[in-house]
């Protein structure tokens, strides 16, 4: 294939193997094995951390990242969605791959899945190219966050009995896809749960966590419900959802140094890890005086979480710029009252397209209706996001909350970034 020459080029590339994929339509792991077998299997010779949940993944994965890192291990770490860009899913201690080496390896990498005769997704490339990658750079540890469910997402390929499990607080997501209970989504986050794996998850619902200890259970696992945070978690300050995370981040990376025979975290390294930056997993970007939070929360459960969170860290002067995935639709009324609980004003927008996978937003005109259900006083329709965007730089309001999509979250970070250094 022909040179590719900047980032740019290469998301242009990658787009090609974004496509549609209707709703209801099952995933399967078999053109993501041939690629994989292919490839010589690379993700069975690393040590994975593999993190599945409903809500919390991110922020979880970054934060067993950050703890490894901190205790001298090289480490390599993949998310999805990418915020600013696709370097974002290829880090190695926390830091993107410069956007001169991702091209050559990509390079590299796409000639081969044309040597494969696979047709992989847009994920399954990405997940492939990560553990691709992750086998060259020998990485002590691969953390590695699942896209969507367990069982059959495109990260579970691996058959390393090393491997160990994380899952985060489960909740209702992606029905069509996974089920409509939280035991029957469980049971597919359950899914990357294999022979021998150690499992870390915190105490959930009966239901939830049923499911859990059949799975391990059924695969001889070792399950560890964690409740403990070594006394850090009073002296630490984040929102109590980012806390949980850690907390569950803490115990797992304090059972890899134990195994290894090395002394455990102590609180400077916890709180170093703490207070990175995670894109658009409620972060805070100052501009002179106005805050404006990006997050992406896109159910109900991360959207409950983020309301909680806001009500501890800010007071209710607060103006929301919003716009989700059609998907999302039957949550629409719910997170609509729920950002109401911090403000009177919502301004309403759309986005083109995901990453991953094709997606729709719900129109402006469609998500004002949820809007006066919710008793939002102040209704402001702009389909376009940049302008939506100016009109909360632009108003009086101190804090603003861009929420609700983290395709809009992608959109606006840089604009927002580029208001910042003006």
């Amino acid at each position: 294939m022909s040179k590719i020459t900047d980032i740019k080029q290469a998301e242009l590339l990658l787009d090609r193997y974004v496509r549609h994929r209707p709703s209801d339509q099952p995933y399967d792991l078999l053109e993501m094995r041939r690629l994989m077998e292919f490839l010589d299997n690379p993700q069975d010779r690393l040590r994975v951390i593999h993190v599945a949940g409903t809500s919390g993944k991110t922020s979880t994965a970054y934060y067993v990242a950050a703890l490894l890192s901190t205790a001298n291990y090289s480490t390599g770490l993949t998310i999805s969605p990418h915020i600013d860009k696709i370097s974002e899913r290829i880090q190695i201690n926390l830091l993107p791959l410069g956007d001169t080496e991702i091209c050559q390896l990509l390079e590299d990498f796409l000639d081969l899945v044309r040597i494969s005769d696979t047709k992989p997704s847009y994920f399954e490339l990405m997940i492939a190219f990560a553990f691709w990658i992750f086998d060259k750079k020998k990485v002590d540890y691969a953390v590695i966050e699942v896209g969507l469910g367990g069982l059959l997402d495109a990260t579970n390929v691996i058959n390393n009995p090393d491997k160990i499990c994380v899952i985060t607080d489960i909740g209702i997501d992606h029905v069509k896809l996974l089920g409509n209970t939280v035991k029957k989504i469980a049971r597919q986050k359950a899914g990357i749960i294999q022979s021998n794996n150690p499992v870390f998850t915190y105490n959930q619902s009966q239901a939830i966590t049923g499911e859990i200890q059949r799975q391990c259970q059924k695969a001889g696992a070792n399950l560890h419900i964690v409740s403990d945070c070594f006394g850090f978690d009073g002296n630490i300050i984040l929102p109590s959802f980012k806390k949980r995370n850690l907390c569950l981040a803490a115990n797992i990376v304090n059972f890899i140094l134990k195994k290894d025979n090395l002394t455990r975290l102590d609180y400077q390294q916890v709180n170093s890890a703490a207070h990175i930056n995670i894109p658009a997993r409620m972060e805070e970007i100052r501009l002179g005086s106005k805050i404006v939070i990006l997050d992406g929360s896109h159910n109900r459960q991360k959207t409950a979480s983020l309301v909680d969170a806001v009500h501890q860290s800010y007071d209710n002067n607060i103006m929301v710029l919003f716009a989700c995935g059609i998907s999302e639709k039957r949550n629409l009324l719910h997170k609509m009252r729920l950002l109401h609980q911090i403000s009177d004003t919502i301004i309403l927008t759309s986005f083109e397209k995901g990453q991953d996978e094709v997606r729709t937003s719900i129109n402006p005109e469609t998500l004002s209706i949820y809007a006066k259900k919710a008793r939002f006083r102040t209704i402001i329709i702009e389909r376009s996001p940049e302008k939506a965007l100016e009109i909360l730089l632009n108003s009086d309001i101190k804090i603003g909350l861009i929420t609700g999509s983290f395709y809009l979250a992608a959109r606006l970070r840089k604009k927002i970034q580029s208001a910042q250094n003006s």
